[in-house]
């Protein structure tokens, strides 16, 4: 029977289950350093391979130090400009900058990605990539963005840390680009904390990953038990007493040191952490394979909830009801495969509703706060313009995400929609 005291959370190590507790905890009691479990990053990244179909696949601890390993691979000339789309974090951003390079913010269109026409627009002869990410498990509208970056002569990169399992027109997400790199953080589709992985078919730039990878090495073995502690500490100790302690706990194991945050603060600044970029460490990487082999049930369930979040609001806007003319659904094309790593739907007052939710123990997501998040991230570090991306700076504020993972009952779900159609 659930727990009644437990939060209805988005985040907050949202994938894990009993079997992924009790695989950290067996971890975190054997691992004394980042030698121990050597084997298990290639395991993973062949299992990675074999599931995306792609001919190479390397590790890191991070999508950011996955990126950074594809753009030092690509040896793209200094100050070489990289397109990228607003509503997105600082963790695609930053990468950018930390390689020597300078990013180029578009503007989204109706679907959260990449728009076609802006991108066209902001092509200067300094651009030298595109990377397109597929927002909330999305996919892009590939067919266009090609077609712009093949007239361009522009490298495409895909950027799936929302969107691994995804697919447009039948096609994977991951492999239309030259490279793509996918995230393994707290409340991706799968979870190993933190974790990444860069993938291409392109045997030159694969063998200039592995060298990177090799010549970056591990992060400290503490680091790796700090991130290993967390869905023990989250499930076992944090989200039961979230009703009576809220975030207090979570931030004094955060203040000490004893859990992460999922963005340090230096990030906010453009400064990079000490422990990006580096490899995927052996203990993290069998938290990751164990959650890949669960890759299809998780998609399978996030697809099944945002449905029955589409029909519930769908019907009540059928209806004409005019409290609600100001809520707007994601879109639901039958011809793409969507994962929806998060339903978003965008209200004028939604941090009102969200705060409240929050008081009813209903943790809703507040993904896009600004066009570059976490909100406090500060714009001139990433680059980024006021003004440049009006879609981007229209949206964001006015989103609201609602959880699709696989802790998510259908009762849950209908629990949501009810305070939402109330509020």
């Amino acid at each position: 029977m659930p727990n009644p005291f437990l939060p209805i959370s988005i985040s907050l190590s949202p994938n894990t289950q009993p079997d992924d507790i009790d695989l950290a905890q067996k971890l975190l009691a054997q691992t004394k350093q980042n030698a121990d479990f050597d084997g298990a990053p290639r395991s993973l990244e062949n299992q990675f391979k074999k599931y995306l179909g792609v001919k190479h696949a390397s590790s890191f601890n991070s999508g950011r130090s996955s990126l950074m390993a594809i753009l030092n691979g690509l040896e793209l000339p200094s100050g070489s400009q990289v397109l990228l789309q607003a509503l997105t974090c600082n963790a695609a951003a930053n990468p950018i900058r930390w390689s020597g390079l300078e990013p180029v913010f578009v503007d989204c269109d109706n679907t959260y990605n990449l728009d076609a026409a802006d991108l066209a627009k902001k092509i200067t002869p300094r651009s030298r990539a595109v990377i397109v990410q597929h927002t909330f498990g999305l996919p892009a509208d590939m067919d266009a963005i090609i077609k712009i970056c093949q007239k361009n002569n522009l490298i495409l990169i895909e950027d799936c840390a929302h969107a691994l399992g995804a697919a447009y027109h039948q096609q994977k997400v991951g492999t239309f680009g030259k490279a793509a790199f996918f995230s393994f953080s707290r409340d991706k589709i799968i979870s190993c904390v933190y974790g990444g992985i860069a993938a291409t078919s392109d045997d030159q730039l694969a063998q200039k990953i592995a060298a990177y990878q090799e010549k970056i090495g591990f992060p400290p073995t503490s680091w790796t038990r700090q991130q290993l502690r967390h869905p023990i500490l989250m499930n076992r100790l944090i989200l039961p007493t979230y009703s009576i302690l809220e975030k207090y706990l979570l931030v004094l194991f955060q203040q000490v040191n004893v859990l992460s945050k999922a963005v340090h603060w230096k990030e906010k600044r453009g400064l990079c952490p000490d422990y990006f970029p580096r490899r995927l460490p052996g203990a993290l990487a069998l938290l990751a394979s164990h959650q890949l082999e669960k890759l299809d049930k998780y998609n399978s369930h996030r697809q099944k909830t945002a449905q029955i979040y589409f029909q519930a609001f769908g019907e009540y806007l059928a209806s004409n009801n005019k409290k609600l003319l100001s809520f707007h659904l994601p879109p639901n094309p039958s011809d793409h495969q969507s994962v929806f790593l998060r339903f978003t739907l965008r209200r004028d007052n939604a941090a009102q509703i969200i705060k409240k939710a929050w008081s009813k123990n209903l943790l809703l997501g507040d993904w896009y706060r600004t066009p570059v998040d976490p909100f406090d991230t500060l714009p001139e570090t990433v680059g980024y313009q006021k003004g440049s991306c009006p879609r981007a700076e229209e949206f964001a504020g006015t989103m609201i995400n609602l959880p699709t993972h696989i802790n998510i009952s259908e009762n849950q779900a209908r629990q949501i929609i009810n305070f939402l159609l109330q509020n």
